[in-house]
């Protein structure tokens, strides 16, 4: 048990450290530091830093598809479902270092496997609420919900492209919620922008209030 809970643990903190700084600039020093465990500790449990990638990718992109799947089953239609999810990406992405993508892609190929099977994954869900939304009147009729998915997905990782947008030009969380906007706006008909509208309106009210948690 303490030895399980020693791996999730460095598999928790070094997703904090790489969603903050990237995976490049972080060393297994960094990491072992930052959890105050001997490097021994580390090895111990990983053989070597791109197997913890590959870990922390797995641990991590299971984590997030529970979060998207209970978001569609507590999603009244595809509006809702859309809403909710842009505001827990804004509140992802304000975590995530841009550079993120880039060095899975360049420097961890095995872990980039994984992001790119969790696409599949990401395209057949925005297919499913595409159809859902055409046969509610929500969305135009004259989609195809299969080229729209597949553009979601260039969307997303043309928002981590820093030679699409540099870092020095844009701000990457506006870049990802603006395209986000972009996509969603073009999928509504009119009777969908008008409930699109109010969903966000309801959750900028809530985001807003203080919860019971609130140190204010």
């Amino acid at each position: 048990m303490e030895e399980f809970e020693t791996k999730e643990k460095i598999l928790e903190g070094t997703e904090a450290l790489f969603m903050k700084y990237g995976i490049r600039s972080v060393t297994m020093e960094d990491i072992a530091r930052h959890l105050s465990v001997s490097k021994k500790t580390l090895y111990q449990h990983f053989a070597d830093k791109d197997d913890l990638v590959y870990k922390m990718s797995q641990m991590y992109l299971e984590n997030s598809f529970k979060q998207y799947d209970q978001i569609e089953k507590s999603s009244k239609n595809s509006l809702e479902e859309l809403s909710k999810i842009s505001v827990c990406m804004k509140m992802e992405m304000e975590n995530l270092n841009s550079s993120l993508l880039f060095d899975l892609q360049k420097y961890h190929p095995k872990a980039w496997n994984l992001w790119n099977d969790h696409k599949l994954k990401i395209g057949e869900s925005v297919v499913r609420n595409i159809v859902q939304g055409i046969a509610d009147g929500l969305f135009r009729s004259n989609i195809n919900p299969q080229i729209m998915a597949t553009t979601r997905l260039i969307l997303i990782e043309a928002a981590f492209d820093p030679e699409i947008f540099p870092k020095d030009r844009f701000n990457f969380v506006e870049v990802q919620i603006q395209l986000f906007e972009l996509f969603v706006y073009g999928l509504c008909s009119d009777k969908g922008k008008k409930i699109y509208q109010k969903y966000k309106e309801n959750n900028t009210l809530t985001l807003n209030q203080p919860t019971n948690d609130s140190i204010l």
